[in-house]
This record gives C-alpha cells, sequence and structure tokens, in this order.
C-alpha cells in the first residue's frame, strides 16, 4: 500500500469536510473527481457555480457529488462578513473591506472552516503561499500554546532504504525564511509532533547543516547546534541530534564514521533545515531528481488545518494533501 492509499484509508476512518477554493483550477476540479471517487472525505467547491461546471463538464470530471457554494448568493455571507470585520476591526477593518474580501473564494472558505461548516482547506496551486496563509492567519489564528507557524513536506521517495521506508518529513519548506535558533526547535518539536500524527512512527530529527558534530566551525552552524541543545531542554524524550550533515543523517555507513555516538545519524526520518532556501531547495530537488511524492508545504501550528499547496502541483498531489488535511482535522 503507498503512503497516499494509507493515508486516504485512514481518512475513510472518520469522513471530514474540506475546502477547495482554486474551483476552477482544472488540477484542482480533476483532484475532486479523484477524491470523490476514492470516497474519503466531503468536498466544498467555492465560486461561481456555473464557471465551475462548465469547466469541469469540458474536461469530463465527474464533480456530482461536491457541494458548490458562490460566496455571493450563498446564506452566509453577509454573516461571515460581520464576523471577519468584529474580527479586525481593531487592526482598522471597515465592513465595506470585509464583505468584499468575503467575495474571495480563500477568505469566504477560511470562514466556512471558522465556522465549523468545513474541517480544513486547501489552497496554493494558483496562489501563493502569502494568499493562503494571510487570511488563515487573520481568521483562524494559531492554534493555542503554538509559538511558531511552520510548514513541512511529506515526502515519498520510491525504492529508497533510509528514512521511514523512503518516508520522511522536510521542514521548513514554505515559510519561516531565516529561524533563530529558539525558532528553528520551535519548528524541530512541531514537525516531530507532526510526523507522529501524520505517519503514524517515532520521529528520528535530524537538524542539517553543512557540518556534522562541530566539523565546521561558523555563525551558521552554531545555530543549528544551539537550535538542537534548546529543543533537547524542551522536549526531552525526542530523539533529535545535530547539527549533521544529509549524508550523515540518513545513511548508516557514513553515520558511522562521521557521527558514531548519535542515535539519529543514519536514522533520521524527520529533517529540520536551517532556513527557507535550504528546505525549499531540498524538497524539490529530491523531488524532481529522486521522482519522489511531495505532498505539501503542510502548516502546523493553525487552530485548524489549512494546507498550501506548490503552484506546480498536480491533481495528484492535490488529493494527498487534502488526505493528509483529513487526518490532521481528525480528533486525537
Amino acid at each position: 500500500m503507498s503512503f497516499v492509499q494509507d493515508i486516504m484509508s485512514r481518512a475513510k476512518q472518520e469522513i471530514k469536510t474540506i475546502v477547495l477554493p482554486e474551483a476552477t483550477d482544472i488540477r484542482t476540479l480533476k483532484a475532486t473527481d479523484i477524491i470523490l471517487k476514492e470516497d474519503f472525505c466531503k468536498i466544498i467547491l467555492v465560486g461561481n457555480e456555473q464557471e465551475i461546471e462548465k469547466v469541469a463538464s469540458e474536461n469530463n470530471f465527474d464533480i456530482s457529488k461536491a457541494e458548490i457554494v458562490e460566496p455571493k448568493k450563498s446564506e452566509n455571507y453577509e454573516e461571515y462578513a460581520n464576523a471577519f470585520y468584529e474580527f479586525r476591526k481593531h487592526k482598522g477593518m471597515t465592513i465595506e473591506k470585509a464583505k468584499e474580501l468575503m467575495l474571495d473564494p480563500v477568505f469566504f472558505g477560511m470562514m466556512m472552516v471558522k465556522q465549523g461548516k468545513a474541517d480544513g482547506l486547501v489552497s496554493g496551486a494558483a496562489h501563493s503561499t502569502a494568499d493562503t496563509l494571510r487570511p488563515a492567519l487573520q481568521i483562524l489564528k494559531t492554534a493555542p500554546e503554538t509559538k511558531l507557524v511552520s510548514t513541512f513536506v511529506v515526502m515519498a521517495v520510491p525504492n529508497c532504504e533510509f528514512g521511514e521506508n523512503g518516508i520522511f518529513l522536510f521542514s521548513d519548506c514554505g515559510l519561516n525564511q531565516n529561524p533563530n535558533s529558539e525558532e528553528l526547535s520551535e519548528i524541530a518539536i512541531s514537525t516531530a509532533k507532526s510526523f507522529k500524527q501524520i505517519i503514524g512512527k517515532e520521529p528520528k530529527i535530524a537538524m542539517l547543516s553543512y557540518s556534522t558534530m562541530g566539523s565546521a566551525k561558523a555563525e551558521e552552524v552554531d545555530k543549528v547546534r544551539i537550535a538542537t541543545e534548546i529543543a533537547k531542554e524542551k522536549a526531552p524524550d525526542l530523539l533529535i541530534d545535530g547539527e549533521m550533515q544529509f549524508d550523515a543523517a540518513i545513511v548508516p555507513s557514513i553515520a558511522k564514521s562521521k557521527a558514531p555516538e548519535s542515535k539519529v545519524a543514519g536514522n533520521a526520518n524527520t529533517l529540520i533545515f536551517p532556513d527557507l532556501q535550504a528546505g525549499n531547495i531540498g524538497y524539490k530537488l529530491v523531488e524532481r531528481l529522486a521522482k519522489a511524492e511531495a505532498y505539501g508545504p503542510i502548516c502546523q501550528g493553525m487552530a485548524k488545518p489549512v494546507n498550501d499547496l506548490s503552484r506546480g502541483c498536480k491533481a495528484e498531489d492535490i488529493v494527498g494533501v487534502v488526505a493528509i488535511t483529513c487526518i490532521q482535522a481528525k480528533k486525537n
């Protein structure tokens, strides 16, 4: 059973409702067709009903079981606009601006999640990360006790003996540009929790650098080393180590020579990158050159599940991210 098949099977145990606001994008509608045939969740498409059905019909997609909601015609439009105004009036929001923003499918979809009409939202095939996460942060806010919202990507590498049978979580790949040591420690701890929730196995976390256990001396290396120390203090039960190079993190033979005392080196399945540039480049390299399946960036730390997509995603990627969103929305 593939990673996505396993996630879809788990999602069927507790059917959730997911909002897809990019409802005229061909990839979104193809994904909707697949999801409804697999029957692992309910789908709400937000947008102009005629346009959505026209694109679906032209491409022979069956979306008949999806609910289509057009903001302007929705009975909840005024309620959502007023609620959004109340959330944001201390930031200068006007009722006129709130009504205008509620015509945007992403903002309207976020309000559906906020008001309990849906369990999560997936966007980003046709929007930037900022255009997906800004409304999420304005409307849904962060989860209790969350110090930092971050992202991870699930990497499923074919024919790979490393990680968790070829499964890895890479973080942060989509949000925090240059986290300091404290922030990097929070990203590591959040990603460990996500690994356990999504993959269902024990996370083994490697804090990545171009140095392994002091082999190089530099400010950026110190940042990773200190982050590792902070994370160990905050979460002493976690299997976490660093700083270490990528090969030392996942290859047992290299780990024996570079980090022989580490319980993580050579066995890592959760990889924390030192900054956004490294994380984003890293996951796209693996996706394209190793022909890996990449699902995400998946958000962690939001009050309710909201997930971003790469604008280069395929319909099958959307299906995978929707399935992961369903797992995030399940009661613990």
